[in-house]
């Protein structure tokens, strides 16, 4: 029989252990408020047109074009397109197959598959969407952000989509967005 002493040292000695053997290194799933607390950052103005011009100018400074902007609703779209490859021609197929290797390295996607007879097809575009809500909160303003990525083919069908969760990459945006707000409050 155990004394409470020796159940202290098992518990204390054993479990940790139990959470490292059953840990698989994959991230634990996010709740929404979670998700939505790192997607959103208050700022010290009302000035609701202020803070979407400085988003606005935060998107286009990172590459992005603007598809929407609908300042009733604090509503902004847009989107950011790289390419991952060029063209293939029959010349430098070899090449062109170790250029996707190295770009499904960095962005996580496919190598070159064949899904029809004699049709090759391969990782062509990443696309950033973004999608952005501005609200007035009595003397503050909200913004939310929301990102996701896609990675289309050469015949412009979706590989892979997925939703951007970094919280870093939010902490960067907002920081960009913060100076946008000190220039647009400066009207520099």
């Amino acid at each position: 029989m155990l004394k409470p002493l020796g159940i202290l040292l098992v518990l204390v000695v054993g479990l940790p252990a139990c959470t490292i053997v059953n840990s698989n290194n994959q991230k634990t799933p996010q709740t929404q408020l979670q998700v939505r607390a790192y997607q959103t950052r208050e700022f010290d103005t009302n000035d609701v047109k202020l803070v979407m011009k400085a988003v606005l100018n935060t998107l286009q400074d990172d590459g992005f074009v603007v598809r929407n902007a609908v300042v009733d609703l604090g509503l902004i779209t847009a989107t950011k397109e790289l390419q991952l490859s060029s063209s293939r021609s029959s010349n430098d197929a070899s090449s062109d197959d170790a250029w996707a290797e190295i770009f499904a390295k960095i962005f996580k996607t496919s190598t070159p598959n064949n899904s029809r007879k004699g049709e090759t097809r391969f990782d062509k575009f990443k696309v950033i969407e973004a999608s952005i809500n501005v609200t007035e909160l009595g003397l503050r303003t909200k913004v939310r952000a929301n990102f996701t990525a896609k990675v289309l083919d050469n015949k412009g069908d979706p590989s892979e989509v997925y939703v951007v969760d970094d919280m870093k990459f939010y902490q960067n945006f907002f920081a960009k967005v913060d100076k946008g707000v000190f220039i647009e409050k400066q009207g520099l």
